[in-house]
């Protein structure tokens, strides 16, 4: 294949070339195997593994919601209680409203970063607050729990963008400079991607619309089972663009070469769908650990000994949990086919080599493509939810929490490609800090940390 060869021929060329002897070192040290290598048989079992379990599901998944929309119209004479006409539209319009602010937010962030970054820290807030006030105002006990979590969440944010304000003008710097020139058809790729997020998403309404249609004890796992359904293929559709986009660009940042955009895409498809699927499942799961365990560390501060101690542990523990699992580990995924958690504790321990797991630590992309979900779930969740709550109140709640899910998901499969180049750029500046390819965004932001500490 075309790209594989490409990939092949840089990796000679750099090792024959007159390199300095900080390259010289990083050549021997970070082999790079011809894509794709041979891997282990453990780790081929596990990629294969986790392949069939995700087309499996996918399987399973489908037939289920058929079955269960087979049932609803053969019993329908059963369900007079569930009004189709008056539930799935604001949810089908959820989907098209995700879709479009999705593919408009990501060419914003192309086109004005600054913008951009600083607008999802603040709308988000906004966006939230009003979807607590819209549940609230719904008046269900439900809605009035939810609502509640969504104004305080509303508040964390808020002060949360308060708190990193100052370390805004570098996240912008950082996404600036590694998104200013993108893969060729990189916008053919995120369309291509949203347009698949769109089919699976009516898919999965449809089928949550049957199961809330069904009278029995099993609705709630049957919807539970679909939203958990959701949430892995979405994550494995934005993660599937961001090992392709981080490939091209890791090549383009280290080696100043372009490898062609639907090779790297069939490529990942092929060989690298196991690993993206591991990937998808233990990301999300140790961002969460490692969340609550910031959270806790801060809540307990230091007047109280055991619970200090307790939230200490906890902390050093979730730090040791994301070596082997972090967003980094996606760029040798796709740029030497390394299994996920390999790749992830190269990459970690890369960062601590180059005295950059601090710089790391503080780094806003991520929140900035979080927060860009956020706001994109609470515009489809006041759309849906308000026409929901017009014609038929008893679907208000549930409706707009569906929507709500709808939103993140879409546009974090849109903002996938601007994570991946940042990702990308922190990780070849890490193995090669002396590379000409860089400027002095990140030495002049460590610089600045290292005055601050002093």
């Amino acid at each position: 294949m075309a790209s594989l060869e490409t990939t092949k021929n840089i990796h000679v060329q750099v090792q024959e070339a007159e390199l300095r002897p900080s390259s010289i070192n990083l050549i021997k040290t970070q082999e790079p195997s011809n894509f794709p290598p041979e891997t282990t048989t453990a780790g081929q079992f596990l990629r294969r593994l986790f392949k069939l379990l995700f087309y499996l599901h996918l399987i399973l998944i489908t037939i289920f919601i058929i079955f269960l929309t087979l049932y609803g119209l053969i019993f329908n004479t059963r369900t007079h209680h569930f009004r189709p006409l008056e539930y799935y539209p604001p949810l089908f319009t959820a989907i098209g409203c995700s879709a479009i602010f999705s593919f408009i937010w990501q060419w914003i962030t192309s086109s004005s970063p600054s913008k951009a970054f600083k607008a999802a820290f603040w709308l988000s807030p906004l966006l939230t607050c009003a979807v607590g006030v819209l549940l609230i105002d719904i008046s269900s006990p439900a809605s009035l729990a939810a609502g509640v979590v969504a104004i305080v969440y509303a508040v964390v944010q808020s002060l949360y963008a308060c708190w990193v304000s100052p370390r805004f003008d570098y996240a912008i710097r950082v996404l600036s400079v590694s998104t200013a020139f993108p893969p060729p058809k990189t916008t053919t790729l995120v369309i291509r991607s949203i347009s698949v997020s769109i089919l699976y998403s009516c898919l999965l309404v449809s089928g949550i619309g049957r199961a809330t249609a069904i009278r029995s004890s099993w609705k709630a796992l049957f919807i539970a089972l679909i939203l958990l359904s959701m949430a892995w293929t979405m994550q494995v559709i934005k993660n599937t663009l961001l090992v392709t986009v981080s490939r091209i660009k890791y090549m383009n940042f280290t080696f100043g070469t372009e490898i062609d955009t639907n090779e790297a895409f069939r490529d990942t498809i092929k060989h690298l769908t196991g690993c993206i699927c591991i990937g998808s499942i233990l990301v999300p799961v140790l961002g969460v650990i490692r969340g609550s365990a910031r959270a806790m560390k801060l809540t307990a501060g230091d007047t109280d000994e055991f619970l200090f101690s307790c939230a200490n542990c906890y902390s050093g523990m979730a730090s040791t949990l994301v070596m082997y699992g972090n967003r980094w580990g996606f760029v040798h995924v796709g740029a030497y086919n390394k299994e996920f958690v390999q790749a992830s504790s190269d990459t970690w321990e890369m960062f601590g080599n180059e005295g950059l797991k601090e710089l790391i630590d503080q780094d806003l992309t991520g929140w900035f493509c979080f927060l860009s979900g956020v706001a994109a779930g609470a515009i489809c969740s006041l759309v849906s939810g308000t026409w929901a709550l017009i014609i038929h109140k008893s679907y208000a709640t549930e409706v707009s929490i569906y929507a709500f899910f709808i939103g993140y998901f879409m546009c974090r499969v849109a903002m996938a490609w601007p994570q991946a180049c940042v990702s990308s750029y922190y990780v070849a500046y890490a193995e090669d800090p002396r590379s000409i390819r860089f400027d002095s965004t990140i030495p002049a932001r460590i610089e600045e940390l290292r005055r601050f500490q002093a």
